[in-house]
């Protein structure tokens, strides 16, 4: 936040929970819809839990000295003097806060920045000094006891008039969802969900909208806080959100999850994939499935074809996806669907064999350790999608191989339950069964092979990147919360 303040060319209470947000809140517009409050002086086992992290991620002894550094880095290479011990620390209060008015372009807009002051005075010289420097592009200025940063002097203005009267601050949704802040956290996150797809509506795609209704959030109206608790050698993130009456994930896919290959660098489980399949039946049969299909006709001519999608769908139990490889020419990954019986498996032959007959082109049979279809085409690349069945799985690859290899997961070979990786995951979630996984040192291995150096951003990242160990997800619901925990291990 304080890098974005002093010039820099980059665009809850923290120890008992942030309640209904704190003042900074105030000065946002209404209707932002990401808004990030941080503890800027931690205390206790907070300072020495964030330290140890920094210490470990960066080399710094701390926290603050990590963030002076890059302060006064970003300073020397901009051709300015800066010294955060006497400009900064002489009224710099215990609270910062970022807010997001809205999106643009599948960008937020640019920052509003918010940060607690303890002197008006110096905070007022140092707005002085930094808006005098010729290469400064933003305003700043102080209103009331706030140290505001904005994009220009209209978004400061705005920032003025939202003290006074309308703000983020004042909404009830925005109280209520800070109110489910994690204690102890060093950072809490709002993010109004529903504001972002109204705002996207013409880029959003009908499967992000699914994803959040399968996570038991109704993503029109859904707001979410996430939480950010630094370990000695974690990061753990909470995330909650309102389920607005929709029913509360379910299940547990944390035993087919660990039963996946060894060399996935990434997982994820669905503990009760009959409802997401369902949901997504009957959205794409009342939708309809151009050029052939109109509204309502996908479930009849299916059934026509001896294929009950309702039937196939309630004798779906589990589902986990997983990704391997460590460069383009070796990425696949593929989807394992376990049933309550052989009726979703026996049905693939038949659904191939009706893709066939409409002379669907790049449709061809697959037969041999398990019977079902391909797809071929130029979008798909070298690989074709591969779709098998046998007994009470059914399988979706990237590669015939990777197919084969989820429809058998757990029948021999290594399995990612049998990784130190996983194990410290599943471990560091404690009560809240795993449902995605992620090998930190794979993932970016495959990270670096595909991303360009022309991406600053992520070789600048890359490495603190290299000390993530894993990733562990795990998720739940309670108090009409739908729940998440994330968990980063931090290592050598």
């Amino acid at each position: 936040m304080l890098v974005a303040g002093c010039g820099s060319s980059g665009g809850g209470d923290s120890s008992s929970g942030s309640g209904s947000g704190s003042e900074l809140a105030n000065v946002a517009s209404p209707g932002s819809v990401v808004f990030v409050e941080a503890d800027l002086n931690p205390q206790g086992e907070l300072r020495s839990n964030a330290d140890a992290v920094t210490n470990e991620l960066t080399g710094e002894a701390s926290l603050k000295d990590f963030i002076a550094s890059k302060l006064e880095k970003s300073a020397r290479e901009e051709g300015e003097s800066f010294n955060y011990a006497q400009e900064v620390e002489p009224w710099l209060g215990d609270r910062g806060g970022v807010a997001f008015e809205r999106v643009e372009g599948g960008e937020l807009s640019e920052p509003l920045i918010a940060v607690e002051a303890t002197n008006a005075k110096a905070a007022q010289a140092f707005a002085d000094k930094r808006t005098g420097s010729k290469k400064s592009a933003s305003a700043m200025g102080l209103v009331g006891e706030t140290l505001v940063v904005a994009q220009d002097d209209k978004a400061l203005k705005a920032a003025e008039e939202a003290s006074e009267g309308e703000s983020l601050g004042g909404e009830d949704r925005f109280q209520k969802t800070m109110e489910a802040a994690s204690n102890g956290s060093l950072a809490d996150v709002y993010i109004d969900l529903g504001g972002i797809v109204k705002q996207t509506e013409d880029e959003a795609e009908a499967p992000e909208k699914e994803a959040l209704q399968a996570a038991g959030i109704d993503p029109s109206e859904a707001t979410a806080v996430a939480s950010v608790i630094p370990h000695s050698d974690q990061i753990e993130i909470n995330v909650s959100s309102e389920l607005n009456g929709e029913s509360a994930p379910s299940g547990d896919a944390s035993k087919l999850l660990g039963s996946l290959p060894a060399n996935a660098f990434a997982a994820l489980g669905f503990g009760n994939f009959s409802e997401m399949f369902e949901e997504a039946i009957d959205s794409l049969d009342e939708e309809g499935v151009p050029p052939d299909l109109k509204p309502g006709e996908l479930k009849s001519a299916m059934a026509q074809a001896g294929i009950d999608l309702d039937k196939i769908a309630a004798s779906l139990d589990e589902a986990a996806v997983f990704a391997e490889g460590n460069d383009e020419a070796s990425l696949g990954g593929a989807m394992v669907i376990t049933a309550k019986s052989a009726e979703a498996a026996s049905a693939i032959g038949g659904l191939g064999t009706l893709l066939r007959a409409a002379n669907v082109p790049g449709i061809t049979a697959v037969s041999g350790k398990a019977s079902g279809f391909s797809i071929s085409s130029g979008s798909l690349g070298k690989k074709s999608l591969v779709v098998v069945g046998k007994g009470d799985r059914v399988a979706i690859g990237y590669g015939l191989a990777q197919a084969i290899t989820a429809l058998n997961a757990g029948s021999g070979g290594a399995t990612l339950s049998g990784t130190s990786a996983y194990k410290a995951a599943a471990a560091a979630l404690g009560k809240t069964p795993i449902s995605g996984f992620v090998d930190g040192p794979a993932a970016l291995q495959l990270a670096e092979a595909l991303i360009p150096h022309s991406k600053s951003e992520f070789w600048e990242a890359a490495p603190y990147l290299r000390k993530i160990t894993y990733v562990g997800i795990g998720s739940g619901s309670g108090d009409d919360l739908a729940t998440a925990k994330i968990i980063a291990g931090i290592g050598k």
